[in-house]
């Protein structure tokens, strides 16, 4: 090694003279260290290195300063890559008109490997255009994927057999179903269908996966050979995806109003309890698509506007059950989706609602000042400017008291309130404003409501079961998979919308017929712990019997009477189908 510091300087200085070791910023950055005195650091900074990694380059240079550092590596003979010693043989094999696949298995029978992509990427640069498709009885004969009889209900099966099936939790609501008149409502509804799949089978095929979860109904596709689930449909093979997904884009819009008021009437002889206390909100349903003619809505979870389809929802306070839905409005009659919601109601059982819940966006004053001549109680949060704030914070102290809540599980329950009636353009008559501090915002709350005489404590008690407007619908969303649209078709939002009204009425009549607690749990809780279960199922001359798998929760379906539960099932060639446990 070199005897002194001198002795390293000059010796490194003759180094980087050399022309074969000046080709690199490493020489730069070693040169700046050694002959101009730099630190390791700025010389690292400067020629952009981390310090570890230019300290571990002097100390090689100082172990080894023979090393060629920066000359380019010298080039090794050049071994040819694995297909390019195989391409004469898959351009052999090609000319016999044979595929990839099979070229690839011939290589593997010479003890070659090679995957079919690399084939094809060979013959692609000789030029070797695509076999055309070969019809099934001229492929050889190798394991493939089963492929499922095409659903028609003239090749229902219903002869003597006993199966298996994942899907045994939907026939607890097969009582439910073969109660109501199923097939006329469908009828009735001009919903479009085949001699192969009637209006009805299609229907019960898109409900029968909205109630076990499925997120899209491409993912039937998984559960295509399960005769349990074409057995709850009524045919012999549950339809694909591509009748599903085409299907909706035959209904005629104006086909959702009748299914949606012929199920709403047909629920109500089921024993469906109905509340007078909804919660309103318009949802917006992403589009991810181009050239669509959708308006651009706010999308909560994002914080952003998008373009999206904005549907219109409205869920029964007391049960949690959707009992509204539309999803063609614009922005421009957005504002008074809520007359219509009111109007359609009173259609169907003679009487406004009782009271409606909303927030500030969902309407204007003027329909404030209709729903008010309506008798209809209201009450919904109010838009905070810069001006209402000012005016509010120079309330005096001494004009706010302080109230409890009684009933509502949360950490601010003693909030300070502010009672005024106030006077709003488009609105008749005095409105009253509850500003409410103290509840966990830094900014008060405002309320507007028509009920004047009401306790302060129940109007905040009331909205505080939602201030949070978003989360009245998250069943819908959590569970029944409202944004997991893929298509842009208006259309296919609304039938899915409407799928989603039915399932959730159906879930929510199994909830109250089991009771415990199950009448306001949300359709995902009653979906794992009653719903979710495979069944053995035994089909006999006149008798259908699904025998449940034991589940911890099977005591409460039998003491609210499935046990031996029988019912004719008019699609089944009129059978008798009865539940047991086992």
């Amino acid at each position: 090694m070199f005897n002194s510091k001198e002795e390293e300087l000059t010796e490194m200085a003759r180094y980087f003279l050399e022309p074969a070791n000046s080709t690199h910023r490493q020489y730069e950055a070693l040169r700046a260290f050694f002959v101009d005195n730099l630190s390791s650091d700025e010389a690292a900074r400067r020629f952009g290195y981390t310090p570890g990694s230019f300290r571990v380059l002097c100390h090689q240079f100082r172990n080894n300063p023979e090393r060629q550092f920066f000359c380019p590596p010298k080039k090794g003979p050049h071994v040819p890559k694995k297909k390019d010693t195989v391409r004469d043989k898959v351009i052999a094999l090609r000319k016999k008109n044979l595929s990839i696949y099979d070229i690839k298995d011939h290589l593997k029978e010479d003890g070659v490997s090679l995957s079919p992509p690399a084939v094809s990427q060979i013959l692609k640069e000789e030029g070797f255009a695509k076999l055309p498709r070969r019809r099934d009885e001229e492929r050889p004969d190798k394991t493939r994927a089963e492929i499922a009889e095409t659903a028609d209900v003239r090749n229902l099966n219903l002869d003597p057999r006993s199966f298996r099936t994942k899907f045994g939790g939907l026939f607890l609501f097969m009582p439910y179903l073969t109660r109501l008149p199923f097939d006329r409502i469908m009828k009735q509804a001009q919903l479009p269908g085949s001699v192969q799949v009637p209006a009805s089978h299609a229907i019960r095929s898109l409900l029968a996966l909205k109630l076990y979860g499925n997120a899209r109904s491409s993912h039937v596709m998984s559960d295509v050979l399960d005769d349990g689930l074409a057995l709850f449909v009524g045919l012999n093979r549950i339809p694909k995806r591509t009748f599903l997904s085409e299907y909706s884009c035959r209904v005629d819009p104006a086909s959702y109003p009748k299914l949606m008021t012929l199920w709403f009437d047909a629920l109500s002889g089921l024993g469906l309890t109905r509340g007078g206390s909804f919660d309103l909100d318009f949802h917006t349903i992403p589009f991810h698509g181009e050239k669509a003619l959708t308006e651009k809505h706010y999308v909560s979870k994002r914080s952003r506007r998008q373009k999206g389809i904005l549907a219109f929802l409205a869920q029964d306070a007391g049960n949690r059950v959707f009992c509204y839905a539309n999803a063609d409005v614009r922005k421009s009659d957005q504002n008074d989706e809520i007359l219509r919601f009111t109007e359609f109601w009173k259609d169907r059982t003679g009487s406004y609602p009782d009271e409606l819940i909303f927030d500030s966006k969902l309407t204007t004053h003027a329909n404030l000042n209709i729903l008010n001549q309506r008798h209809i109680r209201f009450m919904t949060l109010r838009r905070r400017d810069k001006g209402l704030l000012d005016a509010i914070h120079k309330e005096p102290r001494s004009a706010w008291r302080r109230i409890e809540l009684e009933n509502v599980t949360r950490a601010y329950r003693t909030p300070r309130i502010l009672d005024h009636k106030i006077e709003l353009s488009g609105y008749d008559g005095f409105i009253r404003q509850l500003a409410v501090k103290d509840l966990g915002h830094e900014e008060p709350t405002l309320l507007l409501t028509n009920q004047l005489r009401a306790s302060p404590a129940k109007l905040i008690s009331r909205y505080a079961r939602r201030m949070i407007i978003e989360n009245s619908i998250q069943d819908g969303i959590d569970f029944f998979h409202m944004d997991a649209l893929s298509s842009a078709v208006a259309m296919k939002v609304n039938l899915d919308l409407q799928l989603t009204l039915m399932g959730s009425s159906l879930y929510h009549l199994l909830g109250q017929d089991v009771g415990r607690g199950y009448e306001v749990a949300k359709s995902r809780h009653i979906f794992r712990d009653l719903v979710d279960t495979p069944a053995h199922i035994q089909l006999s001359n006149d008798t259908i019997k699904v025998h449940l798998s034991r589940r911890a929760h099977n005591p409460l379906l039998i003491a609210a009477g499935f046990q031996d539960m029988e019912m004719t099932v008019p699609w089944l060639d009129n059978r008798t189908l009865a539940i047991k446990f086992k």
